[in-house]
Order: structure tokens, then sequence, then C-alpha cells
């Protein structure tokens, strides 16, 4: 007769005893485990707040942001400075990608991929933040969060305004060809990525214009008020305007990209080079990307772009309390 693999003689009784003890046992035993399972079950997931609780988006704290802003953009641009500049990455079936528009166009890599990261960053509200634009407005999913809210800063008419076409076109025709070496260097994936990163530090930097006008409405209400009733984008466009702080601005700017470009090679705790010296020749082989081509970016199109938005916020600023019609849209 085969071993069973049960062992015989005393082990049985051992084996039996072990799976037959008396009741009044087994269920001291059992009440035991219950207690120990009640310990260990999780406790019940708590609800997210429904209102955010933050500072970021008040008005008192633009300016900082701002300044944040500024940091993130140049790093991004610092990043992307290190490919060249890759065509192919922005030609429609340039790389035939599986993603299409509404009219059957294939999609460039770029588009592709930023459409892709906006399709997972909406199902997690990004684009409920009132700082926060997608390049794909009409694409955005369901939330898989439960939506939050926040602090109502500004006017309804600020879900309409929405420039990112013309943030893409000045990226790709203006700041892209000058900070990158021409050519192809096959890195199309790393390419487009940092290409996103730098859509959308920009995009986030120009739109918080609506934040900027909202202060300045607040600030001088009845001046833009009057401006505002009359139509007078001019007029709305010079009051908001200061030439000295858009001056400090890009030398802000023009010193960070400096800064931030170079490689430290000498002793550390060394003070920086003047960023004038960038202009000059002095150490411009060791730079990342040209501090005067970020300072001319802010200037020409940066700000420009964050008044375009500031005058349009504004123009609808009243359209809720007035009746006036439909937020303003390009």
């Amino acid at each position: 007769m085969k071993n069973s693999g049960l062992a015989a003689g005393p082990a049985s009784k051992s084996n039996f005893c072990l799976n037959h003890r008396p009741f009044a046992s087994r269920l001291h035993s059992s009440s035991k485990k219950t207690q120990l399972r009640k310990l260990v079950v999780p406790r019940a997931v708590v609800s997210p707040p429904s209102q955010d609780m933050s500072t970021t988006l008040s008005l008192a704290n633009i300016r900082n942001s701002l300044i944040r802003q500024e940091d993130t953009i140049i790093f991004n641009l610092i990043e992307r400075a290190q490919f060249a500049k890759n065509d192919v990455v922005y030609t429609s079936g340039g790389i035939p990608v599986p993603g299409f528009d509404r009219s059957g166009r294939r999609y460039s890599l770029l588009e592709y991929v930023l459409r892709e990261q906006e399709q997972l960053h909406g199902k997690i509200r990004r684009y409920t933040s009132p700082d926060e634009h997608p390049f794909f407005p009409d694409d955005v999913p369901p939330l898989v969060l439960p939506p939050i809210s926040y602090p109502e800063t500004l006017a309804p008419c600020s879900a309409s305004i929405n420039i990112n076409s013309k943030i893409m076109d000045v990226y790709l025709h203006e700041v892209l060809p000058g900070i990158t070496p021409p050519g192809d260097d096959f890195n199309y994936g790393s390419s487009s990525m940092l290409d996103v990163l730098c859509l959308q530090a920009l995009s986030k930097r120009i739109h918080y214009g609506k934040f900027v006008a909202e202060a300045k409405f607040r600030d001088q209400t009845a001046k833009y008020t009057a401006l505002i009733r009359a139509r007078d984008a001019d007029g709305i466009m010079e009051l908001l305007t200061d030439k000295a702080v858009e001056k400090r601005v890009v030398e802000r700017v023009r010193a960070k990209a400096f800064t931030f470009g170079q490689d430290i090679t000498g002793p550390l705790g060394a003070a920086p080079a003047p960023a004038a010296a960038a202009t000059n020749g002095a150490g411009q082989g060791r730079l990342k990307v040209c501090p005067e081509l970020v300072a001319n970016m802010y200037e020409e199109w940066v700000m420009p772009l964050t008044k375009e938005v500031e005058v349009l916020y504004l123009l609808a600023r009243l359209d809720n309390e007035e009746g006036n019609g439909a937020a303003a849209k390009l």
C-alpha cells in the first residue's frame, strides 16, 4: 500500500486532535480571528474636499506666480534646446501616428503627444482649474475624479477665452527655430515631450492675463467700466499697459536665462557673471539657451499675447452683469 502522505499512529492522532478541537475552543479561536479581521479592515476612503483650499489663484499671489512661471518656461526651453529642431515632429503625417482630427487629417507627432497627454490630464481635473487651458478644448474627456470647486476669482466670461492656437503658431514659427539647432537628430519622442512642456508653460503664463486683468479692474473699476461700456479696446490696452513693469520683466527674464543657462565651472559660491556678458560674446558658447532670445520672446510675444488676453477678458467682464451677450471669443 502506498504511503498516502499522512503520518500513521500517534501522528495521526495528533492530526485528528488539531482538526477536531472541542467546540468551545474552536468558537474562542473563531472569535479571536473575527476580532483580528476587524482590526485590519481598511478605513473608509475620505471624500476629497469640494473646494480648492490653496491660495494659488488668489489675486494677491499673482505676482509670485508669474515670477515662478518664468523659471518654469526658461528651464523647459533649456531642456528643448539640447535637441535639433526635427521638423518631421511638426509635419502632419510625417510620422504615422494613430490619430486624426475631425476632418480626417493625420496629426503630427507633436499634436498626437499633446492630445494624448490632455486626455490623461483632463480625466484628473487639470482643465477644470481656471489657470489651465487645453489645446484641444473640444476633446476634453469626462472626469474620473469628482469635480472640485474653486474660489470665484474670475468673471464667468473667463471660460470662453482660449488663445492656444496663437500660442502654438508663435511657438512653432518664432520660438522653436531660435532655441534649437537646425537639422534632424532622430530624438523625436524627446523633442515632442519637451515641446508639450514648453507649450503648456507658455499657455499658463499667457492666460494668467485673466487674473492680471481682474486685479487691474478691481483697482480701477470706474475707469475700466467706462472703457468697457464704450467698447474701447485701444483705450483698455493703453490703461493696462505699464512700460516700466514690462521693462523690468524683460530684464529679469534675460538675467535668469543667463544664470540658469550657464555651466558652473568656477569655484562653488562664486558670483555668476553679469548677464550683459551674454550680449557681447563673453561665455556665449557655454550657454544652453540664448538669454537675448528669451528676453525677446517675452517682449515680442509673451507679454503682448498676455495683454491680448487681458483685453478680451475685460471687454467681456461686465457681460453677465449687464446682459450684453456672450463672452468674447476669438
